[in-house]
């Protein structure tokens, strides 16, 4: 036992030679036998620290002598690694005006915003993993007041919204937190995060130097601090939270409030840091912050949107650089590219001294049920490096695990080197660190829009494309390139596992449309859609009861809404329907009717798609219907009968329960105000799987009584596409057979051509130059396993498929990229059998871009380029 014990020192003692060997490393720091965190990388420090302790407990005399020792080192290493991450001792977490230090050091940290609301228990560890080795040091997340605080008093912190058990599994894994409690959040969530049972309290006016909503905040605050607190998740207490927020982009509406305004931000900073959590406090998009809370900057470019930190004494902090945009429905997918994400990162870190920069969102994940703010679609930011369904989204996922490598081999020079900037060309800079010991790193810029060109910097020539950083860590080899991805590119696809084609496998139960004689609710006017319906049921029926003695039966019909949709019926029928935009909620409805002689029942069903999220005097918002002619005759202040919700809201016909108290008729053909139902087994396999609602209309569907979301599929953009097609199920809401699978449609959609689809990588590209460097060793320099110095073509499929077909292959001069290619005027003629040979059958192969790994050079003199593309099968 005693030479097994010591084996493993003697691997831990190797590993601590590498770390000492590590030019960002810092001297053992232990005290008081806790494990502490001294450094950038908390793999690599707890890993290094442990080996401090350890070796005081075992004789070096003990140690056995090994042939080849430091090959099983390697593998020895990241075993004890793995082993060590686990365990999380108390820090210290401050800051100066050049990063957050943490026990004593400086560091630069990346962070991505994974929200657990957005995605499901069972997908957290995955999620989580993947950030880590995309090269993430944090997770950032908001608190979501009204999910936890339903009603006053009444909390939730189950299932999707337990976030006790989220932060601990980022602590498992050895990431930081960054919490943004808010409690106002924005977010794209509806009400911006706040319980709507605010919107009743007496005299209340949402942030701002108003008592009611400051002992509502400061309740809630204090709430979620002393939770963590009491489960030892600050650093300073041995946990992973090292940063927290209050308020949330509060600088846009603060000017609405004047001198309430300014007072309530220094309420609110006093308020946050009298939690005593002993970790900084920031506002986001807030300059006039108060010391000691630092401002940060959200957006797509800081570094030329943002003023600063507004005090040298802060560090730079970019808490939401968007990786896409948010998408209201009506609206094309927003797309960022990778090169620019990675082009405008590490320009904020070289102009802005920026040491945090947060990915928002670096999985976006779901709005179920109602929670997505108005006209926000249901799947969010899917466009992020992890996508809705937790699949990493190349190249995205991987160029930035480059960027994160690169950046962290300069780490020493960048936060403890002196900065000059070198002039190398017009609109070409080269920004140079050098420590006094000599470490010396150099970001080359060329911050032309279209012109690639090359530099000359310590008399060695560099190519630098267009809008692009090229990084030294040594200051003489470019180990990236933020316009030179190297990574893989990847296709996702959706395959259909179960169709739901048959009308025998439909059930059909039509909604009742309510008459005003029905109605128990009665007003004179119109009543808002919000105060009236409490945000318990996105839909509100406005009924009325009229007389028509004229002897022409058609007549005008005009309403106009504040949003967000209008379904008009008279006597039973459908007249008309209408609907506003995500910028643009108002709306009029104008239609010619058929009035009968006699009595008439005009029933309006007023829709709404999600709650404001933004905006000063969110509690003054109004919603619904706000006139309504008949015949040139105003009927606005007329009495009017009110159902809110829907029958089968009710009696919860989406659940098993609830669909056996109405009667159900088999399906015949599409109905407006229609439930549907039908039931299915889960498929097999492990791949993520999503509902193709391609032939519907508008509505909301659910699994097993669980809400996935509301779906629009009929609001098309400007090129007549749908903005979300595909509608995440997550398998946690499947039982193995007998899956209760619910629709509510307003419109006249098609179920029968509902499937379920699989979805998965089955198309993997590479591209890669002789001008692209290398791929970065993301776990830095080693001497017996040097990173290979040629660029390569890194090929690999999802854990359950192989490469199956080499569609193209060309090396040479091939002309286009990924999505479009041709073969040029230079290309080896056995480019298709070297990688055939390479490839197929295998989950992943590497081909070296070199003339000999194909046989000999088709063209002298001509610069190489090798472009594949395959499937996955």
């Amino acid at each position: 036992m005693q030479q097994i014990c010591c084996l493993l020192i003697y691997l831990l003692k190797q590993l601590r030679r590498l770390f000492l060997s590590h030019k960002s490393q810092q001297h053992c720091n232990v005290t008081s036998d806790k494990i502490t965190l001294t450094k950038f990388s908390r793999m690599y420090t707890y890993g290094y620290v442990y080996i401090c302790k350890v070796q005081q407990e075992c004789s070096n005399n003990l140690l056995p002598s090994l042939d080849r020792v430091e090959d099983m080192v390697w593998f020895g290493c990241w075993i004890a690694l793995l082993v060590f991450t686990v365990e999380v001792g108390g820090a210290t977490v401050s800051y100066d005006g050049r990063s957050l230090i943490i026990d004593g050091q400086r560091t630069i940290l990346f962070s991505g915003s994974i929200h657990y609301a957005r995605s499901t228990p069972d997908m957290w560890p995955s999620l989580i993993a993947k950030a880590k080795k995309g090269g993430l040091d944090v997770i950032q997340t908001y608190v979501f007041w009204n999910l936890h605080e339903p009603q006053p008093g009444q909390y939730d912190f189950s299932g999707r919204n337990d976030i006790i058990s989220f932060i601990k599994q980022v602590q498992q894994q050895g990431l930081y937190v960054s919490l943004r409690i808010g409690p106002f959040i924005e977010a794209e969530w509806t009400y911006g995060g706040l319980p709507f049972w605010l919107h009743d309290v007496p005299g209340i006016v949402f942030r701002t130097n108003n008592e009611p909503f400051k002992l509502h905040m400061q309740n809630f605050t204090t709430k979620i601090v002393n939770m963590m607190k009491a489960e030892n998740l600050f650093a300073s207490q041995g946990g992973p939270i090292i940063l927290s927020q209050i308020e949330n982009e509060y600088q846009n509406v603060e000017g609405s409030f004047h001198d309430d305004g300014r007072q309530y931000v220094n309420w609110t900073a006093t308020m946050a840091v009298s939690q005593n959590t002993n970790e900084p406090w920031m506002m986001c998009k807030q300059d006039d912050a108060p010391d000691p809370v630092i401002n940060t900057c959200n957006g797509m470019r800081c570094e030329e949107t943002w003023k600063g930190p507004n005090s040298p004494q802060k560090p730079s902090l970019w808490t939401e650089n968007w990786t896409s945009f948010l998408q209201g429905y009506g609206e094309d997918t927003p797309l960022r590219t990778a090169e620019d994400l990675a082009f405008h990162t590490t320009l904020f870190i070289i102009k802005m001294n920026g040491s945090f920069v947060n990915y928002y969102m670096y999985h976006g994940g779901t709005n179920f049920g109602h929670t997505s703010a108005a006209f926000i679609i249901t799947g969010y930011y899917d466009q992020a490096p992890l996508d809705e369904y937790g699949i990493t989204r190349q190249p995205k996922y991987g160029h930035l695990q480059g960027l994160h490598a690169a950046v962290k081999q300069s780490l020493q020079p960048l936060l403890y080197g002196d900065l000059a900037i070198e002039h190398l060309g017009q609109n070409q800079d080269a920004y140079v660190y050098t420590t006094s010991s000599g470490e010396c790193a150099a970001f080359l810029l060329n911050n032309h829009s279209r012109e690639s060109v090359n530099v000359e910097f310590r008399n060695k020539q560099y190519p630098l494309p267009a809008k692009s950083i090229s990084i030294l860590p040594d200051c003489k080899s470019v180990v990236f390139n933020t316009a030179m991805v190297s990574t893989q590119v990847s296709t996702r696809s959706m395959q259909p596992i179960i169709e739901f084609s048959s009308s025998q496998q439909w059930e059909a139960f039509s909604e009742v449309i309510p008459e005003f004689d029905e109605t128990s609710l009665k007003s004179d006017g119109l009543m808002e859609q919000m105060n009236t319906t409490k945000d318990s049921s996105d839909y509100l029926w406005y009924t009325y009861r009229m007389e028509n003695n004229l002897s022409d039966d058609q007549s005008i019909l005009r309403v106009h809404s504040n949003g967000h949709v209008l379904r008009a019926y008279v006597n039973g029928d459908l007249v008309g329907s209408g609907h506003g935009t995500r910028r643009f909620t108002n709306f009029t409805l104008e239609n010619t009717i058929s009035l009968a002689t006699g009595i008439n029942n005009i029933s309006l069903l007023s829709v709404m798609v999600g709650l404001p999220d933004s905006g000063a005097f969110m509690e003054r918002r109004r919603a619904g219907l706000q006139e309504v002619v008949i015949q040139e005759q105003n009927f606005t202040s007329d009495l009017w009968g009110y159902q809110v919700g829907l029958l089968g809201e009710k009696l919860s016909v989406y659940t098993d329960a609830g669909s056996s108290r109405v009667s159900w008729t088999q399906y015949s053909s599409p109905r407006t105000l229609t439930w549907y139902k039908t039931v299915f087994d889960s498929p097999g396999g492990n791949d993520s799987i999503a509902l193709n609602l391609g032939s519907m209309g508008k509505g909301e569907v659910w699994i097993n009584g669980q809400s996935i979301g509301r779906y629009w599929v009929s609001f098309k953009t400007a090129n007549g596409s749908s903005s979300q097609t595909w509608y995440n199920v997550p398998r946690s809401f499947l039982k193995p057979t007998g899956n209760l699978l619910v629709l509510f449609e307003e419109e006249y959609g098609n179920p029968l051509s509902i499937s379920l689809d699989t979805v998965s990588i089955n198309k993997v590209c590479g591209h890669v130059s002789d001008a692209h460097p290398p791929r970065v060793n993301p776990w830095g320099p080693h001497p017996h396993y040097p990173w290979r110095p040629r660029p390569r073509v890194h090929l690999w499929c999802p854990h359950n498929r192989i490469i199956s077909r080499i569609i193209f292959a060309s090396h040479g001069n091939p002309s286009g990229d990924c999505n479009r290619y041709s073969i040029g005027k230079c290309h080896s003629p056995n480019s298709q059998h070297v990688v055939e040979k390479a490839c197929l059958g295998k989950r992943q192969c590497s081909i070296s871009h070199t003339i000999e790994t194909f046989g000999g050079d088709p063209c002298p003199g001509t610069p190489k380029t090798l472009l594949v593309d395959a499937r996955c099968e």
